[in-house]
């Protein structure tokens, strides 16, 4: 199953809306066939490793990192290509939460004869899963929150200049994190002032993640790094509801997806920003910035996952904040996570914080 759970991870960023998954089969003691879910979301691991065991997955054991799934979409279901293969058992690490299957994989499996065990390495696959899971049961996107800063919190001089507060190789290790997920997001005050590209490189990634603007009014400059290559790696424009036409028409013009979104006061509201990322099928969101964006998901309690890098520099009071303001009175009431894991990539300190669950 730990093998099941490790191959279900080179799938992610690549195949929502679906989710994740990997599957192993056994025959004898020995590996007959592995499989995850292709980019795109097809096909599912089970036909991928059922594919390779061929005849030999006859009265085998299945691996699967989530339940089978059971109903007819763009293809046909897992449980029944197990079925078919004639598999004699299956062990599933946690059901689905998609109320399409929920369960009736199961069913059907045991229905026709096969041995099913469930809950195997249950947490990890929750983990896993997790931004699948979210979408499903909380129409939103698994959130991960990064921001790159100084000893002393800041993620820019007064006058905007960032570029390098950390190394070369832990940007590196940011391009692998957009990699795994679905979407990259930054606010638009950090699009105007970095004109990032957003992709990843350097890595031979072939799938790039969708490019997430949060602007209210489009007030994007219509000659940057995005612009440029919206008709080729996706866009989307997350805006309020009365963006002037003219900017609207412009990035329509250029490619990009346009996502009207509620306000909150002066601000797109948080809430409805990520419900709409969901209802477009994001499952892992990883948010890079800048300070407003973070400060109005970690209000609203949308983060799940936040991961800092913090570089041995100081700049200063005088220097820009990584997080805006929280209109906090007291500790108590400050969002805190979980430590997860710490290590050094070359001089910088990365860390890992995730959602407190106990």
């Amino acid at each position: 199953m730990a093998l099941a759970l490790s191959l279900g991870r080179r799938g992610r960023g690549t195949c929502w809306p679906n989710p994740s998954v990997g599957c192993v089969i056994v025959r004898e003691g020995r590996i007959i066939g592995r499989g995850w879910t292709q980019s795109g979301g097809r096909p599912h691991a089970e036909p991928v490793a059922l594919a390779q065991a061929g005849e030999a997955a006859r009265g085998a054991t299945a691996y699967v990192s989530l339940e089978p799934c059971s109903h007819h979409g763009k293809t046909p279901p897992c449980a029944e290509a197990l079925i078919a293969a004639g598999v004699a058992r299956v062990v599933s690490a946690i059901e689905d939460s998609d109320p399409r299957v929920s369960g009736q994989g199961f069913a059907m499996l045991r229905e026709a004869g096969i041995d099913v065990t469930t809950g195997v390495l249950a947490a990890q696959a929750a983990r896993d899963h997790a931004g699948f899971f979210l979408k499903t049961e909380q129409g939103r996107p698994f959130v991960t929150l990064k921001l790159a800063s100084s000893f002393d919190g800041r993620i820019a001089t007064e006058t905007g200049h960032s570029q390098w507060i950390t190394g070369p190789k832990a940007r590196r290790a940011v391009h692998a994190m957009r990699a795994s997920h679905d979407a990259v997001m930054v606010g638009a005050g950090t699009a105007r002032a970095d004109d990032p590209s957003l992709t990843v490189r350097d890595l031979g990634v072939q799938h790039q993640p969708v490019r997430v603007v949060v602007s209210r009014h489009l007030d994007l400059p219509l000659m940057g790094q995005l612009a440029r290559t919206a008709s080729k790696i996706p866009v989307w424009l997350c805006h309020g509801p009365h963006p002037d036409p003219e900017r609207a028409r412009a990035w329509e013009g250029l490619g990009a997806r346009l996502i009207p979104c509620a306000l909150e006061g002066h601000h797109i509201d948080a809430v409805d920003l990520l419900q709409q990322l969901g209802q477009a099928g994001l499952t892992r969101l990883f948010c890079e910035g800048g300070a407003a964006l973070a400060a109005s998901l970690l209000a609203d309690d949308l983060v799940d996952e936040l991961v800092g890098f913090t570089a041995g520099l100081t700049i200063g009071a005088e220097g820009l904040s990584a997080i805006g303001a929280l209109g906090l009175d007291t500790l108590d009431a400050a969002p805190r996570f979980d430590l997860i894991e710490t290590r050094v990539i070359d001089g910088d300190i990365l860390h890992r914080w995730g959602r407190i669950t106990h």
